[in-house]
């Protein structure tokens, strides 16, 4: 029984590789968020389902996503790591929260505004507003204390913490009060063709993401292909230079190196060289990340075993949760 305090973090399944502001924004930070937590990993497929989705295609992205997970640092061994509809606990809870949720605290949510404006009154269902009760749900059952988000999840977890204080309030302790942890903003990571919108799965050019599965060359060329700014001086300046303080984001963090120690490694050369020098680092990085992606990828039964293994332990967890859950709202325990 480890003694580290618990960290819930996930992603959802939603296509067939990582783009490098995953990597950058969330798997990097959860690889090093292991040494120091007790850290339950999940690849939230349920959540997938909000949008309309090819089921064979859902079954290989789930696969593909947790092969990349191990791949590129997500120790299944050292952290738990498992598919969110393996373990039913999950839907179980989310149930149980959205009868606490009142129905104008869900509307708030900005998310659900957001996404229902775009797919519009007939696309928006209800099971996208009830998406932050799930999130709530899959972060309660495991007694974290951290979760890892980016910002614009930090609304969910907000709501989070306002459940748990209520289920607590009106029924006796039962839940852990989480915290958010926001991941780094200064990672963030900008589309290579559009650098003053965020990197995005859903971008309109395949030229402006950087997919963790591409081939090496096609990486490589992505990268020299990068927009870039007015002037020829390498220096970060998000607004005027918004080209080059990207790619300088993108190298300062793969290679370790501060952004003041890369301006003055680049100065008086031009951003041929900046681009040249940054792919080289990116297809180092990402290489031995596909190969091995591929490698897991090859044998199927094995990755599923581990997985399953994993939704095992997280069970373990989730059911004494749900369990205390249902004795303190009045349900008849389970034969």
């Amino acid at each position: 029984m480890t003694s580290k305090p618990r960290l819930f973090s996930g992603m959802q399944p939603s296509a067939n590789s990582l783009q490098i502001g995953n990597y950058i924004g969330a798997l990097l930070q959860w690889k090093n968020l292991q040494a120091s937590y007790d850290a339950v990993f999940c690849i939230v497929d349920l959540h997938a389902l909000t949008v309309p989705q090819d089921p064979a295609l859902l079954r290989e992205n789930t696969r593909r996503t947790a092969a990349q997970y191990i791949a590129a640092g997500i120790d299944p061994a050292e952290s738990t790591l498992f598919v969110q509809s393996h373990v039913p606990a999950h839907p179980e809870l989310a149930w149980v929260l959205n009868t606490i949720t009142g129905f104008g605290e869900a509307s708030r949510m900005t998310q659900f505004k957001d996404k229902s404006a775009k797919q519009g009154t007939d696309g928006a269902t209800v099971g996208l507003f009830a998406y932050p009760m799930l999130m709530a749900a899959d972060i309660l059952l495991y007694d974290a204390v951290a979760v890892p988000v980016g910002d614009d999840q930090r609304q969910h977890v907000e709501l989070t913490r306002d459940l748990a204080g209520r289920f607590n309030s009106r029924f006796g302790a039962t839940f852990v009060v989480p915290e958010a942890v926001i991941l780094k903003e200064t990672a963030r990571i900008y589309d290579l063709q559009e650098p003053t919108a965020k990197m995005s799965k859903s971008a309109s050019s395949e030229s402006g993401v950087v997919w963790l599965m591409d081939e090496p060359s096609v990486t490589a060329k992505k990268i020299r292909a990068a927009v870039t700014d007015d002037g020829r001086e390498v220096r970060f300046d998000r607004g005027e230079k918004p080209g080059i303080a990207n790619l300088l984001t993108i190298y300062s963090v793969l290679a370790g190196k501060t952004i003041p120690e890369l301006e003055a490694e680049y100065s008086g050369r031009g951003y041929g060289d900046l681009k040249k020098d940054l792919a080289d680092v990116v297809v180092e990085t990402f290489g031995p990340i596909r190969a091995r992606t591929l490698e897991l990828l090859d044998d199927p039964a094995e990755l599923d075993r581990v997985l399953a293994g994993n939704a095992a332990r997280a069970a373990e967890i989730a059911d004494v949760t749900l369990a205390k859950v249902y004795d303190r709202i009045g349900l008849l325990p389970r034969a």
